[in-house]
This record gives C-alpha cells, sequence and structure tokens, in this order.
C-alpha cells in the first residue's frame, strides 16, 4: 500500500520555516527618548538575563513587568500581563510600584 504525504501537515511545517525566516524582532526605538538615553541606572537596581528571570517565575516568584517604552511602542507588542509605563511618565509611576516584589523593567 503506497503511502500519502499528508498536505496540510507539509504547508504548516513550511509556513512555520517561512515564519523563522521572516521573523523580524521588534527594537525599540531610542530616538523616541534621546534624554534617557544616556543615563545611568541608580546604584540598588541590578540587570538580570530572562533566563535568570525564568528561574525566578519558576521558583514562585510574581514580578510586575513594567514596559517602558512608547505607548506606541507598547501597542505593537508587549509582553502579556506586563503594564505600560512610559519612562517620560515613569516618576508618576513610582509611588504605586510595591517595594515587596521584584520589579523587571524593560
Amino acid at each position: 500500500m503506497k503511502r500519502l504525504s499528508s498536505p496540510p501537515r507539509t504547508f504548516f511545517i513550511l509556513a512555520s520555516l517561512a515564519g523563522l525566516i521572516t521573523y523580524q524582532p521588534a527594537q525599540a526605538d531610542p530616538s523616541k527618548y534621546p534624554q534617557f538615553a544616556q543615563q545611568s541606572p541608580p546604584e540598588n537596581v541590578i540587570f538580570i538575563s530572562v533566563d535568570e528571570l525564568a528561574t525566578e517565575i519558576h521558583a514562585g516568584k510574581k514580578p510586575i513587568i513594567i514596559d517602558v517604552r512608547t505607548e506606541e511602542e507598547y501597542r505593537e507588542v508587549h509582553i502579556l500581563g506586563s503594564v505600560s509605563a512610559p519612562l517620560e511618565e515613569f516618576n508618576a509611576y513610582l509611588q504605586s510600584i510595591p517595594n515587596d516584589r521584584l520589579v523587571i523593567l524593560y
């Protein structure tokens, strides 16, 4: 008996590969906020990798994820569950950020 290839499966694989080839990640545009581009973070701010963040989440921690890009960039694409607090307005958000949880800014 001759086995026929499944066209939908083949199409799905080819479409997935095409998506990987043409995928362009969203890039923040620093020209939209040049006043912040050269600032250094405060001393109590540490940088962690995505892997470290994943470890924290798997350990049961629930970080607050804050997107500091422009509203337009946030509307284009953002991390599910994140909140928008553009850098230009960030000082207004500082009072509402709890200090007993991990806070991720991106």
